[in-house]
């Protein structure tokens, strides 16, 4: 395991944190929250059928000692939560509403972190990202200032570690939302000891071409800069001047980046997902994520392809996250 998750479990062991997994029956997730378990890291909470789920983990050879399991069929909270959901919607949802909503594995689970019976939420092993993360929005919902909730993903290979955003969630972020990804992506990377240094990329550097898609990443940098001077921050740049010391000299030579960053934002959806993939695939890096951020408290959203590594190191994340 990459000292990244070697830290991470360092910091969490015996800090008590609890994360639900909505998806309790699935094999990959009861794996992986029996190792985390026994290894006193945290404490799952697994969400569904209490049989179904004892009887899968014990065919699997898995051992869930530590770990607590709820039905929403039978759950002894659960007139507090109704109240406490109806609450939250602030109108848009009755009792009898919340009543059928909340037998929904998700967002019986993202009640449970609103309500500080767990510190956050792992699912979409076999949910989509909407049914991930329809709940938290409208639930947990972002913090203070922030309009829009993204998607990072921490890219590593050995000892190098970059952030990439955003990945997962906002397909056409315009200039305030940008700059929004690169202040919060800077906080995620902080999270990992990596000290952000932020390239906005685009197909441009520094003006060199002048397009509509161009001007709104260099709008981004100045609204960037104004809500937080501190950043070590600037763009636009192609990735290249962003990366390459020897092209940053040259293409942007007055640049506080100096073909130094690890924190990279892209201009959409599409450029950071193909992004992404391409470091993934092509030049070996592990793609850990995606992670959310900018939401009041942790949820994070599975893959329906991922294994039981990837659920394990995403909860460790999501732990992370919450202290």
């Amino acid at each position: 395991m990459s000292d990244l998750f070697s830290g991470l479990k360092t910091k969490l062991t015996g800090k008590g944190l609890k994360i639900v997994f909505p998806e309790g029956t699935d094999e990959r997730i009861l794996k992986a929250a029996g190792r985390l378990a026994a290894e006193n890291i945290l404490t799952p909470i697994l969400i569904g059928n209490e049989k179904e789920i004892t009887e899968k983990a014990q065919g699997l050879g898995v051992t869930l000692n530590g770990a607590t399991i709820f039905d929403p069929h039978h759950y002894s909270g659960m007139d507090e939560m109704v109240a406490s959901f109806v609450e939250r919607r602030k109108g848009k949802a009755t009792e009898e509403d919340a009543r059928k909503v909340l037998v929904d594995e998700n967002y019986f689970g993202t009640m449970l972190v609103h309500m500080n019976k767990a510190d956050g939420l792992v699912s979409g092993a076999a949910h989509s990202t909407a049914d991930t993360v329809r709940p938290a929005l409208q639930i947990i919902k972002t913090k203070e200032g922030v309009r829009k909730t993204s998607g990072v993903f921490i890219m590593v290979r050995e000892d190098e570690k970059y952030v990439f955003a955003d990945c997962a969630i906002n397909i056409a972020p315009d200039s305030q939302d940008l700059a929004e990804i690169a202040i919060e992506s800077a906080k995620t990377a902080d999270m990992f000891d990596i000290e952000p240094r932020i390239a906005m990329l685009s197909f441009s550097t520094k003006g060199s071409a002048k397009s509509p898609e161009t001007e709104k990443v260099a709008e981004a940098v100045a609204e960037a800069k104004r809500r937080n001077p501190a950043l070590v921050l600037d763009g636009e740049f192609q990735f290249d001047a962003a990366f390459v010391p020897s092209v940053a000299k040259s293409k942007a030579p007055d640049s506080v980046i100096k073909g130094d960053a690890n924190v990279f934002i892209f201009p959409s959806l599409e450029a950071g997902n193909i992004g992404y993939k391409i470091a993934q695939r092509l030049g070996n890096f592990e793609a850990v994520g995606p992670i959310l951020q900018g939401l009041n408290k942790p949820v994070n959203d599975l893959s329906r392809g991922c294994n039981e590594e990837d659920v394990y190191k995403l909860a460790l994340i999501t732990a992370a996250q919450a202290l």
